[in-house]
C-alpha cells in the first residue's frame, strides 16, 4: 500500500514538473495573443465610433450645404461643399461632388457641370455610380451639345437589363427629336413606353413627347389595333397569368307590373226640368183672400223625370 502511494506522488510530481516546463516555454506568448485580442477588440471600437463620428460630422455638413442651395446661396453652397469633399468621411465627399456638378448646371454653367459628371465617370469605382454620371452628364448635352455627345455618354446605357436604360433612352429620343430624326426618336420613346419596369410618370411624359411629335405630323400615328395590343401584353407582363377576370352576373329580370283596375267615371246626375212658369199677365179670376192651413204632412218626393205640378190654393169657407 505505501508503494503505491509512492508511485502516486512520484507521478503528480512529474505532471507538474511538465506543466511547469509548459508554462515557461509558451507563456509569452500566451500572453502576448491574449494581449493582442484584447488590444485589436479597443481598436476596432475606436475606429468605429471615430468612423462614425466623422460620418455624423460630414452628414451635417452636407444638408448644411443642401440648405445653403434651397435658400439660394449658391456660392456658400459650393464653398461648403468644397470643404466636405477635402475633409469629409465616408461616401460623403463624393455625393458633396454630384451635388456640386448639379449646382453648376442650376447656375446655368452647363460646360463645368458636365466636365464634372464626366470626371465622376472616370474617377468613381461603382460602376452604377459611373452611369449615373454618364446619363446626368448626357441629359446637359440634350440642350448643350450635339446628338453625338449624348450618344457617347448614353448609348451603352440604354440597353436591356441596366438600370437606368429609361432614363438613358429619354435622353436620346430628345437628342434625336431635336436632330430631326423623328422616326429615331419615336423608336427610343416606345421602347420607354413598352418596358413594363417603367414607372408611370416617366411613362406618361414620354407619352406626351410622342403624342406631340404625331400631332405636328412629324411621325404617323400609330394604329389603333396595334396599340391596344401592345398596352395588353404589357399589362399582362406586369401583373402575370395569375389573375382571371370572372364576368359580372347578368342583372335579374324586373317583376311584371300588374296595371291597376280602371276607376269607374262618376255618372252626372240627370237634369232636373223646370217648373212651368205662370204669366202674371193672363187673366184669371181673383180668388178669395185665403187663412193658412194648418200644417199637413209632406207629400210623397215626386219623380224626378216627370215635370212638377203648380201648387194650388185651398179655398176657405167664410
Amino acid at each position: 500500500m505505501s508503494q503505491d502511494n509512492i508511485f502516486r506522488e512520484v507521478d503528480e510530481e512529474l505532471r507538474s514538473d511538465r506543466m511547469r516546463n509548459f508554462w515557461r516555454r509558451f507563456a509569452p506568448y500566451i500572453i502576448g495573443a491574449a494581449v493582442l485580442v484584447v488590444v485589436g477588440v479597443a481598436a476596432n471600437e475606436g475606429w468605429t465610433w471615430y468612423h462614425a463620428n466623422n460620418a455624423a460630422k460630414s452628414s451635417d455638413e452636407l444638408y448644411a450645404a443642401f440648405d445653403l442651395a434651397d435658400g439660394g446661396d449658391i456660392a456658400a453652397a459650393q464653398t461648403q461643399l468644397d470643404t466636405l469633399i477635402a475633409d469629409g468621411s465616408g461616401s460623403y465627399p463624393m455625393l458633396a461632388q454630384f451635388k456640386q456638378a448639379g449646382l453648376l448646371a442650376k447656375d446655368g454653367k452647363v460646360t463645368d457641370a458636365v466636365a464634372a459628371y464626366d470626371a465622376l465617370a472616370v474617377s468613381l469605382s461603382n460602376q452604377r455610380l459611373r452611369e449615373l454620371a454618364l446619363v446626368l452628364g448626357g441629359t446637359l448635352m440634350v440642350d448643350a451639345g450635339t446628338l453625338a455627345d449624348v450618344q457617347q455618354r448614353v448609348e451603352t446605357i440604354a440597353t436591356e437589363g441596366n438600370p437606368l436604360r429609361n432614363a438613358a433612352r429619354e435622353a436620346m429620343g430628345l437628342a434625336q427629336y431635336k436632330a430631326g430624326k423623328f422616326t429615331d426618336a419615336q423608336a427610343s420613346f416606345q421602347a420607354v413606353i413598352d418596358d413594363p419596369m417603367s414607372q408611370s410618370t416617366v411613362r406618361n411624359r414620354v407619352g406626351y413627347y410622342i403624342a406631340a411629335l404625331t400631332s405636328a405630323g412629324d411621325i404617323a400615328p400609330a394604329p389603333v389595333d396595334q396599340a391596344a395590343k401592345d398596352a395588353a401584353a404589357a399589362v399582362q407582363n406586369i401583373v402575370g397569368d395569375d389573375i382571371t377576370v370572372t364576368p359580372a352576373p347578368a342583372p335579374a329580370p324586373e317583376p311584371a307590373v300588374t296595371p291597376a283596375p280602371a276607376v269607374p267615371a262618376p255618372v252626372a246626375p240627370a237634369p232636373v226640368p223646370a217648373a212651368p212658369s205662370i204669366d202674371p199677365s193672363a187673366s184669371a179670376p181673383a180668388a178669395p183672400a185665403a187663412t193658412p192651413a194648418p200644417a199637413t204632412p209632406s207629400a210623397p218626393a215626386a219623380d224626378a223625370t216627370k215635370p212638377a205640378a203648380p201648387a194650388e190654393a185651398e179655398p176657405t169657407l167664410e
